[in-house]
This record gives C-alpha cells, sequence and structure tokens, in this order.
C-alpha cells in the first residue's frame, strides 16, 4: 500500500486555491516583492544506547538497533525558489508563538526592504496572520500582518508547496539519521542549507496545465449554470 494525498474531485475550494498559488508560482521576480513558501517538520531525537563500529575496508559501518530517546524537535524551512535561497530553523516545539518568531525573522532580519513578503503556505492552524496577535502585542501583531501577502495550498494539495518538496530532499539528505540534540541538529541543517544555496526551482505547472491534466478536479458546470 502506498499512501497518496488524493485531492477532492469537482471541488471549487480545492481549484481556487490551487490556482491561486499556480498564479503566484510564474509571477515575474521582483525583489521588492519575494515569493516565499514556507512549511515545517518534525523530527524524533534520538542517541545511540552502543557506540557505532566504525566502517572499515569492505564492512561498513555498523549501528545498533537499540535508542535512547531525547525528545522531538521542530523544523521551520522557508525557501524562495527562484533565488535558491533555503533558510532553516530548528526549535523545540511547533505553536503560534514560534511561527510568529520564524516569520518576524523573515520580516524583519531577511526581507526587511521588502514591500510585501508573498508567503505561500499549507493550511495548518497557525500558518496564519492569526499567530502575529497569539504573540505580540497588537499594534506589532498589525505591522507584521501588513507585511506579507498570504496564499494557502488547499487541503489535500500540499503538492503545491514548494517548501514541502525542499523537506522531502532535507529528510533524506539531512535527517535519515540518530541525531540527539537539537544543537547538533542545527549544526546539520546549517550545513545542508549550506550546500543547497543557489539552487533555483523552477515551476513549471500552470493553470493551463492543471484545467487540461487535473479536469476531474473542477466541478461540473451544467448548461443552466453557464447561463
Amino acid at each position: 500500500m502506498k499512501r497518496f494525498c488524493i485531492p477532492p474531485e469537482h471541488s471549487g475550494a480545492f481549484v481556487q486555491a490551487m490556482e491561486d498559488v499556480l498564479e503566484v508560482y510564474h509571477l515575474p521576480y521582483d525583489p521588492r516583492r519575494p515569493v516565499v513558501c514556507f512549511d515545517e517538520t518534525s523530527k524524533q531525537l534520538v542517541d545511540h544506547v552502543r557506540a557505532p563500529i566504525a566502517p572499515r575496508r569492505g564492512i561498513p559501518a555498523r549501528v545498533d538497533d537499540e535508542y535512547r530517546r531525547c525528545g522531538t524537535a521542530n523544523i521551520f524551512l522557508a525557501t524562495k525558489p527562484l533565488a535558491g535561497l533555503v533558510l532553516l530553523e530548528a526549535t523545540e516545539r511547533r505553536a503560534a508563538v514560534d511561527c510568529a518568531a520564524f516569520l518576524r525573522y523573515l520580516s524583519d532580519d531577511v526581507y526587511p526592504s521588502a514591500a510585501k513578503i508573498i508567503l505561500v503556505s499549507d493550511n495548518l492552524n497557525i500558518h496564519s496572520a492569526g499567530c502575529f496577535y497569539e504573540t505580540y502585542p497588537a499594534a506589532e501583531a498589525r505591522r507584521l500582518t501588513t507585511r506579507f501577502e498570504m496564499h494557502h495550498t488547499p487541503k489535500h494539495g500540499s503538492w503545491l508547496n514548494i517548501a514541502e518538496g525542499q523537506l522531502s530532499v532535507l529528510a533524506r539528505q539531512c535527517l535519515d539519521r540518530r541525531i540527539d540534540s537539537i544543537d547538533e541538529l542545527e549544526r546539520l541543517l546549517a550545513a545542508w542549507g549550506r550546500n543547497r544555496k543557489g539552487a533555483p526551482v523552477r515551476w513549471q505547472f500552470t493553470t493551463a496545465n492543471a484545467r487540461i491534466k487535473l479536469q476531474r478536479l473542477y466541478p461540473i458546470i451544467s448548461n443552466e449554470t453557464k447561463h
């Protein structure tokens, strides 16, 4: 059995959100209005109970199956597809205040001169301007809200978020090992992010493609409704 993110068929809400995100991805490059994709994932922290045996010629490294749990960490990832920029941060939890702090970092430290940051994310409840109001005084929350133009992928349409694709690569290349602390996780994330720098993502799928290849997702309009 394989797991898939299966979109609903004939859903106006789904295709509206899908087309909205697709149009964002084909906006012309504008340094004053950077397009940034945002997502997060969790990583279970575990340590070895017995020291691994280093590899030797003709013999791979060996790791004992037994391990010790060291908690769970959250990883925020933001990527600017056209520039190949990837930003990562490890936190002890995934809460509205953590999301607000990371977005504030994007606003004030990464893109302080941007007129507006066009943010693509999924529908998780903390991925909205509401997180600012749960974290900062109203005036600061409003200031941060006006710094972002938020676009959300449809439910069951997370494949539309380029950040999710980056997290999938991160999981295979960096996280597929035992990591015992947030400090070690941050070190690995920093190294992986440096290696990814300058590798732009060229999104090819368009709204026109969607209306042909994903026609089954669009509502069926009767002749009476057309008039």
